[in-house]
């Protein structure tokens, strides 16, 4: 019963699971992609300002070469990232005193007329950038881990899960190196590439992130998954709300059946009694209206009397036939169609589910599931409960371990057995070849009216119902009826 509840929270849990996880790998991408950019921002901005100090450096020489030599020596201390600022009169250093990668730098830089980049040494991430001009040619030796903002970085200067590189050809300068601690296999991998907006310095930008099993939103998941457990729950509780209103509903359908039934019986079984003193009273009244006449005295007072009385007999016998036939039921055979006897059994028994419980009772049905009998639906399932209804009430005082209800399907030549077998104390031999007949009842409170019912229904749709005692205890009623034959192909 509860199964399609569980596929379903399982089926709504995973679906808002694959949702939770793919909006928080877009929050993450968003965040990565924001952090980077400004990563990107930044580098490239201190890399213009290298490219404006040797700038600067340059055309204050025209001021005289103390004043531009005074400015060099002043730029290591306001710039953190300037280790070391070259001087020299000539295109290529003097006296050998610089790298060799000076000279063809400087060289460089005058054919382009732009600073040039060189001697990059990647373990100690340190470059210089070489700008020449006249008089004098500039080269700064520049620390990329310093020429980084770390006040304006957008990520943690330690233990950050972001790596952040330089990258020049086949050279790599690590800027963060990244701390993998979202642990467990890789889920996902965040990378961002862009080049510095440097024409001098034209190193790439790459950023990345793994992330693992613990970046995922696991709080959220088991919210979504407690949450969809409490839907499927209240849908589940409403389910079994439902069934049990459909079936007290049924049960209410099957009482007002068997008491319109049962009033049509007494109805009709009043008119058929009451039609025989009627009867006598007319032949009674035409012979006093005959004596009458013989005689010599009122002869036409009394004829006229008689007469009347035996129109008033004949006129209630008019009125009791027509109830009769107002009471009267429909014939079943225009309701007569292919029922599943099997269906028709599981479904009073689920009705009865609560009564069987009570008795702690857990009716045994075995037989053929897809056997089919012609009858009326409505008819044959009002046997089958009245039938279960008098098992139910002849155990009530049965104790609890002999209490049993087994129900058995069989079919035989051209007709279909229903087999009814209860624990209870069986049936009084005396009261065996009565137990049909109207007004008959083994009950302190009954009417007498429910088998004979069941049998009128039974008859009515060609079968019959018969009742015996078992030799283990108990009793055993049988309704028998026509089967619906299956064509072979």
């Amino acid at each position: 019963m509860f199964l399609p509840f569980v596929v379903l929270w399982l089926s709504l849990s995973l679906v808002a699971s694959g949702i939770e996880v793919v909006a928080s790998h877009a929050r993450h991408e968003d965040a990565f992609q924001t952090d980077a950019r400004i990563i990107h921002r930044l580098l490239s901005q201190r890399a213009v300002q290298h490219e404006a100090i040797l700038a600067t450096l340059a055309l204050l020489q025209p001021g005289g070469q103390n004043a531009a030599e005074q400015a060099a020596q002043r730029l290591p201390a306001v710039y953190s990232q300037i280790l070391r600022v070259e001087r020299w009169m000539t295109a290529a250093p003097r006296d050998g005193r610089l790298p060799v990668a000076l000279a063809a730098a400087a060289a460089e830089s005058q054919r382009q007329r732009h600073a040039v980049l060189t001697a990059i040494d990647a373990s100690a991430g340190h470059y210089w950038l070489v700008l020449a001009a006249r008089p004098a040619s500039y080269a700064l030796e520049i620390d990329i881990h310093s020429m980084v903002p770390w006040d304006e970085w957008p990520l943690p200067r330690q233990d950050s899960p972001v790596r952040v590189v330089l990258q020049l050809d086949d050279q790599e300068i690590v800027v963060s190196p990244g701390v993998v601690h979202e642990g467990g296999a890789l889920v996902q991998r965040l990378s961002f590439s862009k080049t510095i907006a440097a024409d001098s310095q034209p190193f790439t930008v790459a950023v990345s992130r793994q992330l693992g099993w613990r970046s995922l939103p696991w709080g959220r998941l088991v919210l979504w998954w407690l949450g969809c457990a409490a839907l499927c729950g209240l849908l589940a509780w409403l389910q079994v709300q439902r069934r049990a209103r459909q079936r007290a509903e049924e049960m209410l359908r099957f009482g007002q059946i068997a008491r319109l039934n049962t009033l049509g019986e007494l109805a009709a079984g009043l008119a058929h009694e009451l039609n025989q003193p009627l009867a006598a009273v007319s032949a009674n009244a035409q012979a006093a209206s005959r004596l009458l006449n013989s005689e010599p005295p009122d002869l036409d007072t009394a004829r006229y009397a008689m007469t009347q009385a035996v129109g008033q007999a004949r006129r209630a016998a008019e009125v009791l036939s027509r109830l009769r036939r107002a009471i009267e039921r429909p014939g079943l055979a225009e309701r007569m169609e292919p029922v599943n006897l099997y269906a028709a059994v599981r479904n009073v028994l689920a009705l009865l589910q609560a009564e069987t419980d009570r008795l702690g009772l857990k009716p045994a049905l075995d037989g053929d599931a897809v056997l089919q009998v012609q009858a009326d639906p409505v008819a044959l399932e009002q046997i089958i409960h009245n039938l279960l209804i008098n098992a139910l009430q002849a155990m009530a005082d049965t104790p609890v371990p002999a209490r049993r209800l087994a129900l058995q399907i069989e079919a035989e030549d051209s007709v279909a057995r229903l087999t009814i077998a209860d624990g209870g104390p069986g049936i009084p031999p005396e009261a065996l070849p009565h137990l049909f007949e109207p007004f008959f009842s083994t009950k302190e409170n009954g009417l007498g009216l429910g088998l004979s019912l069941c049998e009128t229904l039974a008859t009515g749709m060609g079968g019959r119902i018969d009742a015996a005692n078992l030799a283990e205890g108990g009793a055993a009623f049988c309704l028998t009826l026509p089967l619906v034959i299956r064509e072979r192909n």
